[in-house]
C-alpha cells in the first residue's frame, strides 16, 4: 500500500493529483552492520518563518508530483541539509510545484540522513539516487514520462548528490535488482543549485578529483551566489570542466543571495533563478 507521508499532506492541494509514493528498497535499504538510527522526525522550527526539516530517514522513497498537462519531462529533486537533514519544503515540495507549472513532473527524493559515515557522506544518498533513477525509468510509460528526459536537481548537499549521480551514476555500492535498477542511471540533464563539497578544503579554487567531467557528462545548468559561504568557485570550476570539452552547460552566479535560498523570496535577483532554469530547459528542449 502506498501512503502519503504526513509531512506532505499540507502541500498536496497545490498539485494536480494525489502524489504517487514509492519506496526505493522494498526489502529494506542496504545499511552497514551496526547502524542504528532513531525514528524519523521533523525538526522543530526555530521561528514561524523557519524552514521545514526532517531527519533520521531510514526508509527512503520518491514522491511523484504530476502536473495537469505533463510534457513528458521529469526531474528528480534532491533537498539539501548538509547530509544531516532534508530541507523538505523550500528545497523540495515547492520546487516540484514550480516544475509542475511548466508541465514537468517533479519527483521528490527522500534520501537517507543523517550521514552514516562522516568520511563518505554521499554513499547511502547516492545509492538512493541511483535506485530512484532506475525506478523512474522503469515506470516512465506508466507515469507518462519520457525515459530520455529524466533530469536531476539538487540544493547544497543535494546539489553535491545531483552531481555525484550525474558523474558516477553507474558506480554501484549495492547489489542491483533488474526489476528496480537500470544499467545506465545517468540523468539526462542536471541542475545543481549552490552545490556543496566540490572543492578541496585547503584550496577553494581546486575542484575535488571525483568531479572530473568526461565526454559522457549530460547537459548541466549551475546556480550559485557569489557571497555564498560555500564557495561559488566549485560551480565555476565545474562549468570550466564542461567548457574544456565543449559540452552543453550554463552558469548563473548572482552577486548576492547567500546560501540556502531555495524557493524562499527575499526580493533580490537571485529569487529569479527558477525562471532562468526554466528558460534553459526550454532552450534545451526539455520543456517543449
Amino acid at each position: 500500500m502506498k501512503l502519503i507521508p504526513a509531512l506532505l499532506l499540507a502541500s498536496t492541494s497545490v498539485f494536480a493529483a494525489e502524489p504517487i509514493v514509492v519506496k526505493l528498497w522494498p526489502g529494506g535499504a542496504p545499511e552497514k552492520p551496526g547502524v542504528k538510527i532513531e525514528a524519523e522526525k521533523e525538526v522543530p522550527k526555530k521561528s514561524a518563518d523557519d524552514v521545514q526539516r526532517i531527519t533520521n530517514v531510514t526508509e527512503p522513497m520518491i514522491t511523484v508530483f504530476k502536473p495537469e498537462k505533463p510534457n513528458g519531462t521529469s526531474v528528480l529533486v534532491c533537498p539539501g541539509g548538509g547530509y544531516r537533514i532534508l530541507a523538505y519544503e523550500h528545497e523540495g515540495t515547492q520546487v516540484c510545484e514550480f516544475l509542475n507549472k511548466h508541465g514537468v513532473t517533479g519527483i521528490l527524493l527522500k534520501y537517507r540522513v543523517p550521514a552514516r559515515d562522516p568520511k563518505d557522506p554521499g554513499r547511502e544518498p547516492l545509492q538512493d539516487a541511483q535506485r530512484a533513477m532506475g525506478i523512474i525509468r522503469h515506470h516512465a510509460a506508466e507515469w507518462g514520462l519520457k525515459p530520455d528526459r529524466v533530469g536531476i536537481l539538487g540544493f547544497s548537499a543535494g546539489g553535491h548528490l545531483s552531481i555525484m549521480t550525474t558523474l558516477h551514476a553507474n558506480e554501484r555500492t549495492y547489489t542491483t535488482d533488474p526489476a528496480l535498477d537500470v544499467e545506465d542511471a545517468t540523468p539526462d540533464f542536471a541542475i545543481p543549485v549552490y552545490a556543496a563539497y566540490l572543492t578541496e578544503k585547503n584550496s577553494g579554487f581546486t575542484l575535488l578529483p571525483e568531479f572530473k567531467v568526461t565526454g559522457k557528462a549530460p547537459p548541466m545548468c549551475l546556480v550559485h551566489a557569489h557571497d555564498d559561504r560555500i564557495t561559488a568557485a566549485g560551480s565555476a570550476l565545474l562549468y570550466l570542466g564542461y567548457k574544456k570539452l565543449n559540452l552543453p552547460c550554463e552558469l548563473h552566479i548572482y552577486a548576492k543571495g547567500g546560501h540556502g535560498f531555495g524557493m524562499r523570496k527575499s526580493g533580490g535577483p537571485v529569487n529569479d533563478w527558477p525562471d532562468r532554469v526554466a528558460e534553459w530547459m526550454k532552450s534545451m528542449g526539455y520543456i517543449p
